[in-house]
């Protein structure tokens, strides 16, 4: 693979990501979780937990901007008996150490960190299971010298158990109801807290409640040989994770706090053999308060049998390997390769369920989940490989929408409330989610499923879809196009419309190509009225906005509530946007020649070679009427960086355009492992689409930000799977139509679909840039290449044959 990072490679089949170095530039992280329970693991260990949500279940702490970098953590330190020497199996805490050994796997699922210090190796994979509120952390040990040696093995982490907001900005009152007991019995400390705060903010009226949960730890293929609950008797005073006073004398003091900073830590002896290798694991799970001791000594007991702790790991992955069996390519570009059909999916995996909501750069503390989010994410590998997940989640962000078609713009799952912004853009992604749903399902009878409004009554997915293109129409400007309000997709652009009267022509775009989408749903099930309504309504709007928005060789991108255009030629700073240029052509909007010609101006004007900017020039003058994007630096985030979510519409422009080989271009270069080729300025990731990196009009260009959980995941996805690969699905059928690179003879793809399978391969024995079939076979019978393919009955395979013009 002709990629080149200092810090890490590709394993050969591209299930994990190897660190060969640990000083990495940041913290280079993967997630594990199940239905509820939920763990971010750094390559050192470092990293937090929760139940269900990230702000309200807390259940490791994370320190933020703290130094060192990413502590506390899941850590396990080694003590040699002999000698007092200590080191940790996970690099972190005692980085400081000269180490013979270290690696790091993030694989989908799982992270195992592999160090080797004074003759003692140690591989700890750490993992939540795929059924069980828990995670474990399996260790082994071995022994790689000549002589026996006596060890003490402790494990560590650093709790809070509750409100993490309340943890970060009232810690010395919260911590006053911590409560760490050791059941010897269970051979387990049991964590909890009796009080409970769930108020998003701050407050004088407190709820009467305790944290309903317990938290046991233990472990498994081990005694207990010490313990501590508390964190200062852990660590020392003026001491932190690197030097715990615990591990110097060699035994825990066997702490149990009613108040203070909880931790669990715990101490066994290892006696190892020249060449003998031990395991055991630590084992941290969640039951009920009011059955604790029973639900965990049935838990405990689970995972106490024999083998059950690899047989939970093996169920990890094989649930993973039947996720990304619903897709495999394979085209000429090895890096799209492994993008496609392992890390861009299993990105988009992860933000599904995390949403904007618990990572490294999303704390999980203000925003809870967005709908917006929600409804994008759905749309990448959950859809593909769980479908009824993603049917049941969509019931769940209905419930968030009010009768008149508005939404909150976003929610927490625990107190079950949110916000309601007023964002022009919030209603119009519960149609754009429900449309993605029912093309890849054909799952039309969804349409007439009740579901609860926000505010009270009911109605059928149908009338909630409908509600939105409504409500969104009701509230379009006197000129007739949308309004910009308190932001669109753009929060930056807070100022622009605050007034009721600034208009969004992203907007604009994004409900043509919504009412577009919907015209050909209502007609697809027979509904002309809604149907016939919604074309006029796409019609009006098109015409709107070619009549008042074509500032000659683009689109502009807004209207103040002045009236004072911005993204004009006429404006000195942000006088071209990305976004008003790429949804014209991708809603189809533009006609062709002011499409073309909106293309050609972002190439001359915000082109890089690390993809395009979002706007160009950067403000350099804080405008208060345009908002927040004018007071962020030059270059980066919303004020000029090459954004990755707007960067990829563009892409998708492109191909809808199809120009195969500009689309195809730009979006090799900003593929993670290619643009994060310079990694100590990339910072980030290689292996995860970030949501920007800096432009050439900051000092940085070529630093990114804001990691794993961003759009530009599951758009870049979908790009490349319905577009460059052309594997479009439609309420018909599954129709093919690439849009290939001339320099690519031709590609191979298993996509399985609506419970069949197609086995694709199409050539292109002309190099031909762009898109058009000559010919297409479905198992050796002609097919005409405009019509979608028929669904392959459950369980069957189609061999699908295409050549291209």
């Amino acid at each position: 693979m002709d990629i080149q990072n200092p810090y890490g490679h590709f394993s050969d089949d591209g299930r994990e990501f190897v660190i060969t170095d640990p000083r990495t530039p940041a913290p280079w992280i993967n997630y594990s979780w199940n239905d509820g329970y939920a763990a971010l693991v750094s390559h050192t260990g470092g990293g937090f937990s929760f139940y269900v949500d990230p702000r309200d279940n807390r259940i490791l702490r994370q320190r933020y901007n703290g130094l060192p970098w990413d502590r506390p953590g899941r850590y396990l330190y080694v003590r040699d008996r002999a000698s007092g020497a200590v080191h940790s199996l996970t690099w972190c805490p005692t980085e400081t150490l000269d180490y013979d050994f270290y690696e790091c796997r993030h694989g989908q699922g799982y992270t195992t960190i592999t160090t080797e210090r004074g003759g003692i190796r140690g591989a700890v994979t750490y993992f939540v299971p795929r059924t069980d509120p828990a995670e474990l952390w399996q260790i082994e040990l071995t022994n790689t010298g000549a002589e026996t040696r006596e060890l003490d093995l402790f494990s560590y982490a650093e709790l809070i158990l509750g409100n993490a907001l309340n943890d970060l900005i009232n810690q010395p009152n919260d911590k006053h109801f911590s409560d760490v007991q050791f059941d010897a019995e269970l051979q387990a400390l049991m964590a909890t807290r009796h009080y409970w705060v769930t108020n998003r903010g701050v407050s004088v009226a407190q709820p009467n409640q305790a944290w309903p949960y317990v938290l046991a730890v233990g472990f498994v293929g081990a005694e207990v040989a010490s313990f501590d609950g508390g964190r200062e008797a852990f660590i020392g005073r003026w001491r932190s994770e690197s030097n715990p006073i615990g591990i110097e004398k060699g035994k825990l003091s066997g702490s149990e706090i009613t108040h203070g900073d909880p931790c669990a830590a715990l101490h066994t002896a290892v006696t190892l053999a020249p060449g003998e290798t031990k395991k055991l694991t630590v084992i941290l799970a969640m039951v009920p308060k009011e059955t604790a001791q029973e639900s965990a000594r049935e838990l405990l007991a689970t995972y106490r049998a024999d083998g059950a702790v690899e047989s939970a790991l093996e169920e990890v992955r094989r649930y993973w390997t039947s996720h990304l069996d619903t897709l495999q390519v394979e085209t000429p570009d090895e890096i799209l390769n492994v993008m496609l059909n392992v890390w861009l999916r299993y990105q988009t995996a992860v933000t599904f369920d995390m949403a904007r909501n618990a990572g490294y750069y999303h704390g999980g503390l203000l925003f809870g989940t967005g709908i917006r989010d929600q409804m994008q994410d759905l749309w990448g590998d959950a859809l593909l490989a769980e479908p009824n997940r993603v049917r049941e989640r969509i019931i769940e962000v209905l419930g968030y929408q009010f009768a008149d078609g508005s939404t909150l713009h976003n929610f927490f799952r625990i107190v079950k409330a949110g916000e309601k912004t007023g964002h022009s853009d919030t209603p119009l992604w519960v149609p754009f989610g429900i449309m993605c749903y029912l093309r890849e399902t054909g799952d039309l009878a969804f349409l007439d499923q009740t579901v609860k409004f926000y505010d009270g009554g009911e109605g059928t997915v149908r009338e909630h879809l409908a509600r939105a293109f409504d409500y969104v129409l009701s509230e379009l400007t006197e000129r007739g196009l949308p309004k910009f309000g308190p932001g669109d997709w753009n929060d930056t652009l807070d100022y622009v419309g605050r007034g009721g009267k600034g208009e969004t022509m992203w907007g604009a775009g994004f409900l043509a190509a919504q009412l577009r989408d919907a015209v050909e749903l209502f007609r697809f099930i027979g509904d002309q009225s809604r149907a016939d309504g919604y074309q006029s309504a796409y019609d009006r709007l098109a015409a709107t906005v070619n009549e008042l928005c074509w500032d000659g060789d683009w689109y502009v991108r807004g209207f103040k509530d002045s009236g004072d255009v911005i993204g004009s030629a006429q404006n000195t700073e942000g006088r071209i946007f990305i976004n008003a240029q790429s949804w014209m052509v991708i809603s189809g909007i533009a006609p062709e020649a002011r499409g073309t010609r909106a293309l050609e101006s972002v190439a001359e004007h915000l082109d890089t070679d690390k993809g395009p900017q979002l706007l160009g020039p950067a403000y350099r003058t804080v405008d208060p009427t345009i908002g927040l994007a004018t007071r962020c630096v030059p270059g980066k985030k919303e004020n000029g960086a090459i954004f990755n979510h707007a960067a990829a519409w563009l892409v998708l422009a492109e191909w809808v355009a199809g120009n195969g080989d500009r689309a195809w271009s730009l979006q090799r270069r900003m593929l993670p492992p290619v643009v994060g080729q310079d990694a100590d300025r990339y910072l980030t990731e290689p292996y995860v689409t970030s949501e920007y990196v800096t432009s050439p009009e900051h000092p940085t260009f070529g630093e990114a930000s804001h990691s794993w959980l961003t759009g530009s995941g599951v758009w870049t996805y979908r790009n490349c799977l319905d577009w460059l690969l052309g594997m479009r699905p439609t309420y018909d059928g599954l129709l093919l139509d690439p849009c290939l690179p001339s320099d690519w003879p031709g590609f191979k793809a298993t996509r399985r679909f609506r419970g069949g399978t197609y086995q694709i391969e199409v050539t292109n024995p002309n190099s031909t840039s762009g898109r058009g079939l000559v010919s297409l076979t479905l198992d050796g019978v002609a097919h005409d290449p405009s019509q979608p393919m028929p669904v392959p009955p459950p369980g069957t395979t189609i061999a699908v044959r295409a050549v291209m013009r």
